[in-house]
This record gives structure tokens, C-alpha cells and sequence, in this order.
């Protein structure tokens, strides 16, 4: 079967440009198989950015994604999991002096210290997400302890939830801690530049990835073999379901879940549009008109 992802790519490369003028600071993320691309793609076009719009770093989702990254890009690389002994403690390239470590725990950050000299670390903070990350208390005994601690502080980062509300808690966190460089997650380019107003002492650096490698959809096509054009009345049935077809004609094509096609993730349906669009959409599930 040929189902082939076409991407303009002079068109795609001006989104990126785009995106990396519109978020100062930003941090690309390029992670698992980078985002349908590719991630030796991916890599290659931070390079680039890194060389024509000074994108200095990069976030990966895990450490086993690192040493790659490390490979095939000139800057840092961020590591977004935090670090856990448990998982990462015998991983060869802990001590890559480009690596920046998340930690979410004080723990963890006395194992890494003691594993790598000087390792550079982001503290996690425990945002209203609840996935990792140190709550407020122990994020301000960990800052208070970092004299004590060989390691360098690159800053403070938040993974913040979908939807809204995100600036407002960005805002309480920025507040509360007398920290430099915040790394933050799922802030539009409008409210970047509302806390970089409200904290101009404070260095805030977005990493995107979705809005910034998907971000252009009419740069990006799927394209699949037609392997036959059949006429059909209404009323006549087809496949596996055997719904109705109206008058016209019927494309048979290459490709389907084995390539990820007619798959898609839930989505959070937080606002009232989103709720009708998720009720219309099983309506018109129900009554076979959802192609």
C-alpha cells in the first residue's frame, strides 16, 4: 500500500520561521518520531533555525531521545521526563555538557549530583497538570538548598494544561519564586507577551512543538494510491459496516490503521463550543454521515 505524507516544504519552512519570530525564546520540541516528520527531519531543521534564527535549544521527552538530539544538534538539549534513578541512573551520557536534566524531586537531584559533576538541571514545578513536578514548598526548599548543591540552575519549569486558565497560574508561579529563566508549556504567543510585561526582570522561554511543526496544515497533504472508482446507487451498502452509499462514485483507496488513518486521541472538551461540536459529531457518528 502507498500512503505517502507530502509536506511543502517552502511553505512549511515559512511557518516555522514565523513561529520562531512570533515566541522569542522558544524551546522546539522534538520528540517520539517527531511529530510524523521524522525526527533526523525535525533535528535538521532546528540546525537550521539555530543557525538563521538563533534557536539555541531544544526539548526531547525522554533521556533515551538525548543522545540523539545531542548528535544531531549544535545547542542544548533539554530533557523534558524528569530524571529518576530508578530509570536513568546506569544511561551512558548523563554527563553530555550541552544535557539540561528536569528534576521534580530534591531526591532525585542529590542522586544526579552525585552521578555527574556540575549536572545543569530545570526544578519542575507541580502545576494544576498533576503529572510531576515539586509542589510550592518543596520547590522553595529545593531553590533555598542549591548552595549547598553542586549543580547549575538553568530555571524554573512548568508544563501547563490545554485550554485556559494557564496564564493566570503562570502569573501566581512567576510571582511566588525569585527565579531568572522559566520554561513554559502551552502559552499562546498573546499571553507570552502579557507575562513578559507583567515580569520583564524574568527570561520566559515557550517550548512548542504541535503549533510549531503541525501549526501550517496547508503545507501538509496525505496522498494515496487509487485503487479503483466504482459507481453506486443509493441505498447500496459498503464496507466493513456496511453503511449506505448515496448516487455517485466510490474511491477505493491504499492506506487505513495501519498507517494511523480513521485513529485520532480524545480530546478535552472544556469549553461550551467544544461540548456541541462533540455532540454534533456523535449525531452524525450515530446516523453514519461521519465519513
Amino acid at each position: 500500500m502507498a500512503l505517502v505524507f507530502h509536506v511543502d516544504g517552502p511553505r512549511w519552512r515559512r511557518h516555522l520561521s514565523r513561529t520562531v519570530t512570533a515566541n522569542p525564546g522558544i524551546v522546539p520540541v522534538t520528540k517520539g518520531n517527531g511529530y510524523g516528520f521524522g525526527l533526523d527531519r525535525l533535528l535538521a531543521e532546528c540546525t537550521r533555525l539555530h543557525g538563521s534564527d538563533g534557536v539555541g535549544m531544544i526539548a526531547v521527552g525522554t533521556h533515551t531521545e538525548a543522545p540523539r538530539a545531542l548528535a544531531g544538534f549544535p545547542g542544548d538539549v533539554l530533557v523534558m521526563e524528569p530524571y529518576r534513578p530508578v530509570l536513568h541512573q546506569d544511561l551512558a551520557g548523563l554527563d553530555a555538557p550541552a544535557l539540561v536534566h528536569t528534576i521534580a524531586s530534591p531526591d532525585d537531584l542529590v542522586d544526579l549530583v552525585g552521578r555527574v559533576e556540575r549536572p545543569r538541571v530545570v526544578l519542575e514545578g507541580l502545576t494544576s497538570m498533576n503529572r510531576h513536578g515539586m509542589p510550592r514548598e518543596q520547590l522553595h526548599a529545593c531553590l533555598a538548598g542549591l548552595d549547598g548543591v553542586r549543580a547549575d540552575l538553568v530555571g524554573v519549569t512548568l508544563h501547563l494544561p490545554l485550554g485556559t486558565g494557564q496564564l493566570a497560574e503562570a502569573e501566581t508561579w512567576l510571582r511566588e519564586f525569585d527565579v531568572t529563566t522559566w520554561f513554559v508549556s502551552h502559552v499562546r504567543p498573546a499571553e507570552l507577551a502579557s507575562l513578559r510585561q507583567r515580569h520583564p526582570q524574568r527570561v520566559i522561554r515557550p517550548r512548542i512543538g504541535t503549533s510549531l511543526w503541525l501549526g501550517e496544515p496547508a503545507a501538509l497533504s496525505v496522498r494515496a494510491h487509487v485503487l479503483d472508482v466504482r459507481e453506486v446507487s443509493s441505498g447500496d451498502r459498503a464496507g466493513y459496516r456496511q453503511r449506505r452509499v448515496r448516487d455517485g462514485h466510490l474511491l477505493v483507496v491504499s492506506g487505513g490503521t495501519a498507517h494511523g488513518v480513521a485513529m485520532e486521541a480524545p480530546t478535552a472538551a472544556s469549553t461550551l463550543r467544544q461540548r456541541g461540536i462533540a455532540v454534533a459529531e456523535g449525531l452524525l457518528q450515530a446516523a453514519g454521515r461521519i465519513r
